[in-house]
């Protein structure tokens, strides 16, 4: 037999565009998701590794040390997971430390510290621990908590040697790198240190005061770490441009009052008539 070659010849066939559709099925099926993941605000696949507690433990709450940095406050609480949701056990914020004698640089590294510092305190006090045990994580730590943390997260951390330079870490606990920037400004730019401090200025606070101040600062939250409730008057009540809903035994009550006051309009006037008969 002779071998014969075959050879196929594949045709492209061209389509026209088609618009994939979202069919009835697809939109019926549609689960929207949580509210936050659509605000971009909780990661729920870290926070379910944060709050999964092991069945051996029943129903002991499992907490966890949260912080929040804004432009002009820092907020630290231990909160635990429940079924109701989320419980603070207790909070600490960075407007809170003028009450310690720190009235500026409330955001920095070393503001950082003494919050944490005075949250560690505020839980051992309200668990009436405080006498045992003597960063945000680092004044944490040092209050007497215990977080699993790594040292690659602290300011002194060294990549290629691979260990925290203590000396580092202290300098900026203590507000050393605010410090050394304040130094170099007044030296290279006055202008600036003028404008930059102005807060420090009005204060007296000089570049070698800062240690010493810091310091004042941890020993006064040691001392009596509990929250100072607002002095602050109430609110007082805005005036309103609309008129405010009405529950329905409300507008039932009212609704009442206009027929009767219709009916009494009704029977004056049929007096009225009758009297002119």
């Amino acid at each position: 037999m002779i071998p014969v070659l075959v050879i196929l010849v594949k045709r492209w066939v061209t389509f026209a565009f088609v618009k994939t559709q979202k069919t009835k099925a697809y939109s019926k099926r549609y689960q929207v998701k949580y509210k936050r993941r659509r605000e971009g605000k909780t990661d729920y696949r870290a926070r379910i590794r944060l709050i999964n507690q092991d069945k051996n433990k029943y129903n002991t709450p499992k907490y966890r040390f949260v912080v929040r940095f804004t432009n002009k406050d820092i907020a630290a609480q231990i909160i635990s997971a429940s079924i109701a949701g989320d419980l603070v056990l207790a909070s600490a914020y960075a407007h809170e430390l003028p009450h310690y004698g720190l009235e500026v640089g409330l955001t920095n590294y070393a503001a950082a510290y003494c919050t944490g510092l005075l949250l560690a305190r505020r839980v051992l006090k309200m668990l009436e621990m405080d006498e045992e045990y003597q960063g945000n994580v680092e004044g944490a730590l040092d209050g007497g908590l215990d977080i699993p943390h790594s040292d690659k997260r602290f300011a002194g951390f060294k990549k290629d040697e691979k260990q925290l330079d203590a000396e580092v870490h202290r300098k900026y606990i203590f507000g050393g790198h605010v410090a050394s920037y304040m130094k170099t400004l007044m030296e290279d730019e006055p202008e600036k240190y003028q404008a930059h401090f102005s807060e420090y200025i009005k204060r007296g606070i000089e570049p070698d005061d800062m240690e010493e101040m810091y310091k004042k600062v941890h020993a006064a939250i040691r001392a009596d770490p509990t929250a100072v409730k607002s002095t602050k008057p109430p609110p007082k009540e805005h005036k309103r441009y609309n008129l405010k809903k009405l529950t329905y035994e409300e507008r039932k009550a009212k609704l009442i009052e206009r027929l009767n006051a219709l009916n009494a309009s009704a029977g004056a006037d049929s007096d009225d008539d009758e009297e002119d008969d």
